[in-house]
């Protein structure tokens, strides 16, 4: 698992920079309802796009939340105000407080399905009825598009996927949650080239195949006589889903 306090310098350059966070806003407000005006990002990480969402809705109030303080001070400087350093198991407001709640890329990291279920819970109970949840599910397969690196990674122990959309749906639903649609959009600049990958898979990137074990260096290895070392592969394409909240 990464160091997200440690990441958080990198963070935005290492993964697409503002036209990723420009998709990935476009998409969450995609299935925002135009009326919605308090909204609450949770797990915003460096705000990059919870700052898009915000110039991308006039009217709507946003709100991030994280749990690394050094993610969350980045957000700050960009959202002066509208940042608070919490858990996302245990949200610090209100029931119903918000009409609108998003999750982007955060349940794939939750470490287990009872930590999922819980960040669903909150989410639910912090969302007005009537209001809409969004979320990245199925994350991981996201990255599979087909390269040679994918074929290399296909042999590599499998993970459970927490943030599967199946899964994700039964816990909303659990909580009064009902599926009402999504949407995609591209991980700009996210696509991995070889040298890219190996240097990702030695940072702790791939939660299966551990730093230092010799179970992850041979897959370096086989990673590492790929051609065309620096060229990206193709971008991956993430999934969001959306929920709403049963009216009371």
């Amino acid at each position: 698992m990464l160091d997200y306090d440690k990441e958080a310098e990198r963070y935005d350059d290492s993964r697409g920079g503002e036209p990723r966070a420009a998709a990935a806003a476009e998409g969450v407000l995609s299935l925002v309802p135009r009326q919605a005006r308090r909204l609450l990002d949770v797990a915003c990480g460096t705000g990059i796009v919870t700052r898009r969402i915000v110039v991308g809705r006039d009217g709507l109030r946003v709100v991030g939340v994280d749990l690394a303080p050094a993610m969350a001070r980045r957000a700050a400087a960009r959202l002066p105000g509208a940042v608070v350093l919490a858990d996302s198991r245990r949200l610090p407001f209100a029931d119903g407080e918000f009409d609108a709640v998003a999750s982007v890329w955060l349940l794939h990291l939750a470490g287990g399905a009872e930590n999922v279920r819980a960040i669903v819970a909150e989410c639910a109970r912090v969302l007005r009825p009537g209001g809409t949840y969004v979320t990245t599910v199925d994350k991981g397969a996201s990255h599979n598009v087909g390269s040679d690196i994918d074929a290399v990674l296909a042999a590599r122990p499998a993970g459970v996927a927490h943030d599967a959309a199946h899964l994700v749906e039964a816990y909303a639903r659990e909580y009064g949650l009902e599926p009402v649609g999504g949407a995609r959009f591209t991980g700009h600049g996210q696509g991995r080239s070889p040298r890219r990958t190996v240097a990702d898979l030695r940072r702790g990137w791939f939660v299966t195949l551990p730093p230092g074990e010799p179970l992850a260096e041979e897959f370096a290895a086989r990673l590492a006589v790929l051609p065309d070392q620096d060229r990206p592969r193709p971008d991956p394409v993430f999934t969001l889903a959306a929920f709403r909240k049963s009216p009371a």
